[in-house]
Order: structure tokens, then C-alpha cells, then sequence
């Protein structure tokens, strides 16, 4: 590539334009073109970014150099591949694929058109997560809870794909063991697809981690928290904050005709660089394409994540709580 490296982004619903506005923070990166099915979402967005927009995204692979395929998961393998055939590096948004046979049919694809194929694991580029996986070495507990309102755009994937997938990911790699047994449970609410739930995984190391994901509250946390022997962290994403908490201490003191509980800690806020993680997400995936760095993650471990979640969905299926 010489000069700029020209960027395009199919598929500019909500997460598409995200990466519009990534793409024009990067100074060495130029966004082309753009391209959705819906017109007059498309002209929006031509308008407000300044470039060109088609609602055949083919007619944008030969003016690019990467793109970002953003599009409804079941539309992700197709428009991957045909953007890989024709020799453009390609993100595409998370989850990969509904399947693993397609997941690993891609990454084959892109191997041998000699291309880069990243999956959108944003929280992978969250400071406070990079952070955390220095911190951490030998976990016992692991808790995580990604909750919040429901959206109509993510009704065709189930809260474990939409949401709860970026926790596996993280988690996968903190307890640093093979997975042994996966517990599942949930609900289905506004579709039926599972809008709550409640994952136990158990690792061979003794670690277990509950994680919790749902799109019915009406309130919006992202948190994880991990115990060690001699040390607790907490981590908020939306913050990109830490806190680690040692040499806990509580006791019953009693009050007249009170008993009342008094707890104290030493507690340390670790200093988190509090970066973009989806422009530090799209200037490693750029790199990856340039040659100038290594994959975060091996590609033989990419698809762990995916692997997780879609035995978590066949549990739930299995139980009912998936229904389609």
C-alpha cells in the first residue's frame, strides 16, 4: 500500500457508523466509501462523513484497501469471503458466524487469499482490560455482568452472541486453563432467542467464573471481578477504571443494642491509559494488514470465544430457552 490506506465500511447501521467515526481519527487512514442495502440510511451517513455510498457493497472492493463488514451475522460469511476473494483485509463485527464450521471456513479463506481476517473483539483494546490481564495471574472467582436495556437490531442473536460473548473471551484468557465444565441457564423475554443469562464455567485449574448477561434491565452495567488469594479487582468498562482491594478486614462491633458490621480494605486505583478501544482495535487490525505487527490473539485461539458460546446456546436450546 502507498500513501493513505483507504478504508470502507459495509454495513452503516449503529456499529457500522462507529467505525466510520473510528477510521476518520486514524491520520493515516482514509474512508472511501461506504455501502448499505438501506438508502436512506446510507445517504445519511454519505452526508455526514463526506464520501461516496453504494447498496451493492461489491462496487467498493476495488477502491479499498480494508473494510469493515458490520452487517446482521447471517450475512457476515458471504460478504467476508467475497471481500477476501478479492484481495481486501477485512474486521468483521462479533460474532464471526452462527456457526464454527463457517468461522473456521473463513479464516481458511482469508489464509489463502492471503489476506488478514480479524473479529471484532473490541473489549480486547479496553485499557483497564489489558491492564487486568498483567494484574492477574491466578484466579480463583471470576464474576462478570453486562446487562442493560433491550434493542430491536439485536433481536435475531441471543444475548450470549450479542452480548455475553465479550466476557467468554476475557474470561477465557484470564483463567489461563482448559475449560472444563460449562452450566447454563436463562430466559427468553422480548424474543426468543434468550434475552438473560447465567453461564457457570469451570476451569481444570479450580477456577470458576458466573458470568451474567442480559438485555432487560434497564439500567447499564459492564463490570468484572477477580479473586485471588490476597487480592480482589474490580474492573468497570464503561469507566475503564480498576481498583484492587487487599488486606481485607471485617468484624462485628456491637452498639448499645446494635450489631453492626465494619469491613476495611487497602484499596489501589490502577492507572488505565483511557484510549478509544475500537480506533486502537482498527489501527492493530490496519497493522496486521500493513505487516508491521503480530496478531493479540493466534488465530488457532480466535475462535474459543465463538466455540463457548455456541455450547452455551446449545444448552439452552436443549432446555427450551432457545426456542428458534
Amino acid at each position: 500500500m502507498q500513501g493513505k490506506v483507504r478504508a470502507g465500511v459495509i454495513g452503516v447501521g449503529k456499529m457500522g457508523e462507529y467505525h466510520c467515526g473510528a477510521y476518520t481519527e486514524i491520520h493515516y487512514v482514509e474512508l472511501v466509501g461506504v455501502a448499505d442495502v438501506d438508502e436512506e440510511r446510507l445517504k445519511t451517513i454519505c452526508e455526514r462523513y463526506e464520501v461516496p455510498g453504494y447498496t451493492d457493497f461489491r462496487e467498493l472492493l476495488d477502491k479499498v484497501d480494508v473494510v469493515s463488514v458490520a452487517v446482521p451475522t447471517h450475512l457476515h460469511y458471504p460478504i467476508a469471503v467475497e471481500c477476501m476473494r478479492r484481495g481486501v483485509h477485512v474486521l468483521v463485527e462479533k460474532p464471526i458466524a452462527y456457526t464454527l464450521e463457517e468461522a473456521e471456513e473463513m479464516f481458511r479463506i482469508a489464509e489463502e487469499c492471503k489476506v488478514v481476517l480479524c473479529v471484532g473483539h473490541v473489549e480486547r483494546f479496553n485499557g483497564a482490560v489489558q491492564e487486568l490481564m498483567n494484574i492477574v495471574q491466578n484466579p480463583l472467582l471470576i464474576e462478570t455482568r453486562r446487562l442493560g436495556p433491550f434493542s430491536p437490531r439485536v433481536s435475531r442473536d441471543s444475548v450470549v452472541l450479542d452480548l455475553m460473548i465479550h466476557d467468554i473471551d476475557i474470561v477465557l484468557r484470564l483463567a489461563r486453563s482448559e475449560l472444563k465444565e460449562v452450566e447454563a441457564t436463562g430466559l427468553s423475554y422480548y424474543t426468543d432467542r434468550c434475552d438473560v443469562a447465567t453461564v457457570n464455567l469451570r476451569f481444570e485449574s479450580g477456577c470458576v467464573a458466573t458470568l451474567t448477561a442480559s438485555r432487560v434491565t434497564q439500567h447499564k452495567i459492564r463490570t468484572l471481578a477477580v479473586s485471588e488469594k490476597d487480592f480482589y479487582v474490580f474492573l468497570n468498562f464503561t469507566e475503564q477504571d480498576i481498583h484492587i482491594h487487599r488486606q481485607a478486614f471485617s468484624e462485628a462491633v456491637r452498639f448499645r443494642d446494635q450489631l453492626r458490621y465494619r469491613q476495611s480494605s487497602i484499596i489501589e486505583q490502577v492507572f488505565v491509559h483511557k484510549g478509544n478501544p475500537l480506533k486502537l482495535e482498527l489501527m492493530h487490525f490496519i497493522d496486521l494488514a500493513l505487516g508491521n505487527s503480530k496478531r493479540m490473539v493466534k488465530v488457532e485461539e480466535e475462535l474459543k470465544s465463538l466455540k463457548v458460546a455456541l455450547q452455551i446456546e446449545e444448552i439452552l436450546k436443549n432446555k427450551g430457552i432457545i426456542k428458534t
